[in-house]
């Protein structure tokens, strides 16, 4: 059996940010890697993908975004080649092609099996990341057979879907954005919504994700949330990445002929039935855009506008328009649907993880990225331990509160 001090689950950006503290503090480690570094980036993104974050924002430890374009979005090729440059400056010690079957408690640490053998460390650190799993309802077991079915790992392009319309089921980024792609390929596409976070492109002459990151409201940590399980659970914001800094939300796509539909709530003898209430949750979604725009001028006013902001009144935008008759049910098998793409979510895969530490709903338990068993860690995931865990340039400073926190557990144990 191999012995390695501690064993990274992941070779995304995640797990190489925590390989990189772990070298810098001469931890000996492994990263274990099921494909190939940035795995996710390369097999689980369609033809189209850009980050909703802008290049300038794309940063790592010790390694940033150097392109011509820093008010751009990278493409998933280009992020791919981000984080392998970084692997390759960090000297991260991966192994690719690995896949980790299996962590269980032993004794004062873990034994972990892969595909290649088993390891015997002291500290597991979770970076698999929390988009692993799409999320489907069970009642798509009822849809007819006639209609194709496929997540947002699976699509690629319009072209390679059947002819005729596309029920697309989401309205957060992914959604909103593959739904404008099929209506552009000249598809008819109907949109289920239910809750999502509404958002402008841009606000008084800058991205909105400066806004987030100057206003301080991207580094809320998470001992400071009133309803932790709540904020972890709220959807990806409605965003596209376009050179147009173009806003895509409801507007738009009712602009562009897409058809909205509330909440599918259920299939019944081939009819898909839709909740009602849109209007409800479009005011919802509005107000919570409204209030947090308040936060960026107030936040402005305080500190004085900065010269590189437009001086000018703000922009907000017109609220959600509310469809005359929105169907309340949509019958799957007249032909109007060929295609359902479901952008209903993801999940964690912690199959392979026998201790434990999982909740009813099958999510770690964990305290800022520290799980719920000495030893134990998480990177990666939802407001692990600020509103910008998730993105790229969210993980520098929760893998270095993680890590020290590991060191301290391994210093303890020493002792």
């Amino acid at each position: 059996m191999e012995h390695v001090t501690a064993v990274v689950v992941g070779a995304g950006h995640a797990g190489l940010a925590a390989s990189h503290f772990l070298r810098e503090r001469s931890i000996d480690h492994l990263v274990i890697e099921r494909g190939e570094v940035a795995n996710s980036w390369r097999r689980e993104r369609w033809d189209s993908f850009r980050l909703l974050t802008p290049n300038w924002q794309s940063r790592l430890p010790g390694h940033a975004y150097e392109g011509p374009d820093p008010d751009g979005y990278m493409t998933a090729k280009e992020v791919t080649r981000f984080i392998e440059g970084f692997a390759a400056r960090s000297q991260a010690p991966v192994r690719t092609g690995t896949e980790v079957t299996s962590v269980r408690a032993d004794g004062d640490g873990y034994r972990v099996t892969t595909s290649r053998g088993e390891l015997r460390c002291r500290a597991v650190v979770i970076a698999g990341g929390a988009c692993n799993r799409p999320v489907v309802p069970p009642f798509s077991a009822a849809v007819p057979p006639s209609v194709a079915q496929l997540t947002a790992f699976d699509y690629r392009e319009p072209s390679r879907l059947p002819d005729g319309g596309v029920l697309v089921v989401g309205a957060s980024a992914t959604g909103v954005q593959l739904a404008a792609e099929l209506r552009r390929s000249g598809r008819p596409v109907v949109l289920s919504v239910g809750e999502h976070v509404r958002l402008p492109r841009t606000y008084r002459g800058r991205d909105v994700l400066w806004w987030m990151d100057a206003s301080g409201v991207w580094d809320q940590r998470h001992d400071e949330v009133e309803d932790l399980a709540r904020a972890r659970r709220l959807p990806s914001p409605q965003l596209a990445g376009t050179p147009e800094r173009a806003t895509l939300d409801l507007n738009a796509l009712t602009a562009m002929g897409v058809e909205l539909v509330g909440r599918w709530a259920a299939v019944r003898d081939g009819w898909a039935l839709f909740s009602g209430g849109l209007r409800n949750v479009f005011s919802l979604a509005d107000l919570k855009m409204e209030r947090l725009l308040d936060t960026f001028d107030a936040w402005a006013r305080t500190r004085g506008v900065d010269p590189g902001v437009d001086p000018g009144p703000a922009e907000r935008l017109p609220p959600t328009r509310v469809p005359e008759r929105a169907r309340l049910r949509l019958d799957l098998r007249s032909g109007e649907i060929r295609t359902i793409v479901w952008a209903t979510g993801f999940r964690p895969d912690h199959d392979w993880l026998h201790v434990p530490v999982l909740d009813d709903k099958g999510r770690l338990r964990h305290d800022g990225g520290i799980v719920d068993h000495p030893g134990l860690y998480a990177l990666g995931l939802p407001f692990l331990r600020r509103r910008r865990s998730t993105f790229i340039n969210g993980i520098e400073a929760d893998a270095r509160e993680v890590i020290a926190h590991l060191a301290g557990h391994l210093a303890a144990g020493a002792r």
